[in-house]
């Protein structure tokens, strides 16, 4: 038997099945008339980031990475949210547009920018994060074309990473930004150019359950971002943070300790250097804000034995949730929090494997787990399926098509 994962707390049950934002599974499939399903829920999103703010010192601005997840009508909710949105490319920058997002908060990092996204960028006033000295003459050239300002500022390749992050994105050779030796020089040469300059963007990885790892990567930030300020001899506008902020997926993760987090910040910026004072200091966040509050619901259309295995086989799979199937960045495939939504709260009766509808033996959703008995018509819940889940996924693997989604 393989444990599961924890469900993230607050989920309840409305008469024996899975509720979420007041709704019972089977309702909200009925609403959307198909499986499989990702529903997302505004008032944990909500909930969630007023928490966060409660614990944050008040000058810390949220920022949402749209990349964790696109959904238009969550795109749109969240504009009255969070303080300022980043984005990963011209697809993403339409999106934003699309849900009414002022281009005055949002910014776009990627290390492949290419001219057409940064002409469509600059017209937009999206802030450009450059990421090289290449890119930065690139941006001027297309400023110049367009007979327009760009807003930039310069991504940084810090020297350290965030220990402990499930992906890091700083420290050493990366592709990610511009190593911190070379950043005053390119800065220079980008504010001489007449860019609008908007300062620093120092991200060192994601997914991390360690709140002592978090409070040191944001010490190292701000002792980095000071030090560069110092040797540019300008002002920083403004500084993005990262945010690198985990939730938990596997049996044995635990929550970040938040509170710690923000008193150690608090702590930080009562003694900032000069030259960050009167920065503007902010956050990135993407699964921190919407993992817990999305889950994907699939239907069970056939219960096998094989040898002496029991097979729950559902409509859905790894083209929707590549996360929870293994797929992912994990090494050990270990189960997603995993329910069934119908029989939510009953007791476990026997140890089943979950798997979906594709032709190949890497669609897993819960291995040798423990559940109450189910049968075909029956809906499993994936939890944490609210961040890198259906963009993340390859929904056209095999042609079974994307799934549904709702917000709630």
């Amino acid at each position: 038997m393989k444990p599961i994962g924890p469900i993230p707390p607050g989920f309840e049950a409305i008469d024996g099945e899975l509720a979420i934002g007041g709704y019972k599974a089977s309702a909200l499939v009925e609403q959307a008339v198909r499986t499989p399903l990702f529903v997302y829920s505004q008032e944990r999103i909500a909930a969630r980031i007023s928490h966060l703010r409660a614990a944050m010192p008040a000058a810390i601005r949220i920022h949402y990475a749209v990349k964790a997840n696109p959904y238009l009508p969550l795109l749109e909710f969240m504009r009255g949210q969070v303080d300022g949105f980043d984005i990963a490319s011209s697809g993403e920058l339409s999106l934003v547009q699309t849900a009414g997002i002022d281009p005055a908060i949002v910014s776009f990092a990627g290390p492949g920018k290419r001219d057409e996204e940064l002409e469509a960028a600059v017209v937009a006033g999206v802030t450009l994060n450059c990421e090289s000295e290449g890119e930065g003459r690139r941006i001027i050239s297309c400023a110049e074309r367009m007979g327009v300002t760009p807003r930039v500022a310069v991504r940084v390749n810090p020297d350290f990473e965030l220990r402990g992050s499930g992906m890091k994105m700083g420290g050493g050779a990366k592709p990610f930004g511009v190593d911190a030796d070379r950043v005053p020089d390119l800065a220079r040469q980008l504010i001489d150019a007449g860019v609008k300059w908007r300062g620093f963007h120092i991200f060192t990885g994601s997914q991390a359950l360690s709140s002592k790892a978090i409070i040191e990567a944001q010490a190292n930030v701000l002792e980095l971002a000071g030090r560069l300020a110092s040797e540019l001899g300008h002002a920083i506008p403004k500084l993005n943070m990262g945010g690198g902020f985990g939730i938990p997926y596997f049996d044995g993760d635990a929550a970040i300790e938040l509170a710690q987090i923000g008193e150690a910040l608090h702590a930080r910026l009562g003694d900032l250097p000069d030259e960050l004072q009167n920065t503007e200091l902010c956050l990135e966040l993407g699964r921190y804000l919407v993992g817990e509050a999305g889950v994907y619901l699939t239907r069970i259309v056939d219960r096998k034995q094989s040898h002496d295995a029991t097979f729950l086989v559902t409509d859905g799979g790894l083209h929707h949730q590549l996360a929870a199937s293994g797929n992912f960045g994990t090494v050990v495939r270990r189960n997603y929090p995993v329910a069934i939504a119908t029989r939510f709260g009953a007791e476990p009766e026997e140890e089943v494997n979950v798997v979906g509808c594709l032709c190949t033996p890497l669609d897993r959703l819960a291995d040798n787990a423990m559940m109450p008995k189910a049968e075909v018509g029956d809906l499993v819940a994936v939890f944490c399926a609210g961040a890198y889940g259906a963009t993340a996924s390859p929904a056209a693997f095999l042609g079974h098509g994307a799934a549904a989604e709702l917000l709630v």
